[in-house]
C-alpha cells in the first residue's frame, strides 16, 4: 500500500528547494524564471497525473511516467543545473511504479541521458565532464538503492508466501491429526464393544439354546414349564437381535481408511459387508478422483452409515451405490431392494426419523461440508440414501 502523503510531501519539498535555491543567488534572470516555472509546472503534473499513478503498474503508462518525468527535469537542467534537485523525486518514482525490474533500470537510464542533454544545453561541450560526473554518480546510486530495495521486496514477499503455505500445511495437519484422533477412537470403541457386550450377548443366546434344549425334554402338559419355554425363546430371540444391533455398531465404528481414494475404500467396504451379511455391493466410483481428503471421508462415512441401515433394517439382497460428479457436486447413492424405509417423512422436516440418530449425524457432518441428505423410498421399492456435496479440487 503506497502512502500518498509521503509522496506529496517529497514532491513540495523538491519544487521548494529548487525554487529557493535559486533565489538564493540574486540577481534573477530568465534561467530563474524558467526553473521556477519549471517547478510549478512539475507540482501541476505530479498532482493532476502522477499522483494517480502511484499504484498503478501499467506498461504503458509508465513509459508516459518516463517521457514526462525526464522532459520536465531535462528541461530544468537547461534553465539552470540547480534544477537537477528534481532527480531526487523523478529516480524513486520511477523504481516505484514499474511493472518490472528491467523497465525500472531502463527508465533510470532516460532519466540520467535527459539530464546530461540538460547539462549540455546549458554549458554547451564545457559542461559535458561536470554532467557526466553528476549523472553517472545519481544514476549509479538510483540503481544500487533500487535493486537492493527491489531484492529485500522480494525477499519479503517470498517470506509471506512461505508463511502462508506454512499456515496452510498447519491446517492439513490439523485437520490429518484430527482425523486419526476420530479414527482410532473409532476403532477402539468397536473393539470395546465387540469384546464386552457382544461377547456378552452371545454367551446369552448360547444360555437361551441351553435352557430352551434342557425344556424341551419337560412335559408339555406342565404350565409352568410351557411359560419357561416361552420366555426362553423371548429371550433368545430379544438377545440375537441384541447381537445383530451390537455388531452393526461394531461395523459402523469400525474405521476405513480412505488412503488411495474413494473408489477402492468403498470397495472394501462392499467387500467387508458382503462376507459379513452375505448381501450382494455393486459399486460404481469411477467420479471420485477430484475430491479433496475431507469430502471423501465425508462420503465415505455416509456409504458406511447407509450400509448399516441396510444391515438393520432393510432385508435386502442387493445393494447398489454410486458416486456421480456433474462439476458442481459430487453426489453419493445408497440403494438396496428390500422392504423401505419403516417410518414415511415430510420431505421438508429436517429432524431424524424417529430411532435414525445415525441418519442425524450422518445429517449434521454433511451438513458442515455444504451438503445435503435425503432419505426415502427408491422408486423401484428398497431404500435410497442420496448425500451430495459441493465439487472441490484438491487442496
Amino acid at each position: 500500500m503506497v502512502n500518498r502523503r509521503w509522496w506529496d510531501a517529497a514532491a513540495i519539498a523538491v519544487a521548494i528547494v529548487t525554487v529557493l535555491f535559486g533565489l538564493s543567488v540574486p540577481p534573477y534572470g530568465i534561467a530563474d524564471y524558467g526553473v521556477w516555472t519549471v517547478s510549478g509546472v512539475f507540482l501541476v503534473v505530479y498532482f493532476a497525473y502522477l499522483r494517480g499513478r502511484l499504484e498503478s503498474e501499467d506498461a504503458r503508462q509508465h513509459v508516459v511516467i518516463t517521457i514526462v518525468l525526464s522532459v520536465v527535469v531535462g528541461v530544468g537542467v537547461a534553465f539552470d543545473p540547480g534544477a537537477s534537485i528534481l532527480q531526487a523525486f523523478a529516480y524513486p518514482y520511477l523504481w516505484v511504479t514499474s511493472p518490472s525490474t528491467r523497465r525500472a533500470i531502463v527508465s533510470n537510464v532516460v532519466l540520467a541521458v535527459a539530464l546530461l542533454v540538460g547539462y549540455l544545453a546549458h554549458s554547451g561541450p564545457s559542461g559535458l565532464v561536470t554532467g557526466v560526473a553528476v549523472v553517472g554518480l545519481s544514476l549509479g546510486f538510483s540503481l544500487a538503492l533500487g535493486l537492493w530495495i527491489t531484492h529485500i521486496a522480494s525477499v519479503g514477499e517470498e517470506r509471506a508466501r512461505l508463511l502462508e503455505e506454512l499456515q496452510a500445511a498447519q491446517g492439513q495437519l490439523a485437520v490429518l491429526h484430527r482425523d486419526a484422533g476420530v479414527s482410532d477412537e473409532r476403532a477402539r470403541l468397536a473393539r470395546e464393544i465387540h469384546d464386552t457386550i457382544a461377547q456378552s450377548l452371545t454367551g446369552l443366546v448360547m444360555v437361551a439354546q441351553r435352557a430352551g434344549n434342557r425344556l424341551a425334554t419337560i412335559d408339555d402338559a406342565t404350565p409352568d414349564a410351557a411359560a419357561a419355554r416361552s420366555d426362553v425363546e423371548l429371550m433368545e430371540q430379544m438377545a440375537r437381535e441384541a447381537l445383530t444391533e451390537a455388531r452393526g455398531l461394531v461395523a459402523t465404528l469400525a474405521p476405513v481408511s480412505a488412503d488411495g481414494g474413494l473408489a477402492p475404500a468403498l470397495d472394501r467396504l462392499g467387500e467387508a459387508f458382503e462376507r459379513e451379511t452375505g448381501v450382494r455391493v455393486s459399486v460404481d466410483a469411477d467420479a471420485s478422483s477430484a475430491l479433496d481428503r475431507e469430502l471423501e471421508v465425508v462420503l465415505l462415512r455416509s456409504a458406511q452409515e447407509g450400509l448399516a441401515n441396510v444391515r438393520k433394517h432393510a432385508g435386502a439382497r442387493r445393494v447398489w451405490i454410486t458416486v456421480a460428479d456433474d462439476g458442481h457436486e459430487v453426489v453419493l447413492t445408497v440403494r438396496d431392494d428390500g422392504t423401505g424405509p419403516m417410518t414415511r417423512r415430510d420431505p421438508a422436516d429436517d429432524g431424524p426419523a424417529p430411532g435414525g440418530f445415525g441418519l442425524a449425524g450422518l445429517r449434521d457432518r454433511t451438513a458442515l461440508v455444504g451438503g445435503t441428505l435425503e432419505f426415502g423410498p427408491a422408486p423401484d421399492g428398497g431404500s435410497l440414501l442420496r448425500i451430495a456435496v459441493p465439487g472441490k479440487e484438491p487442496a
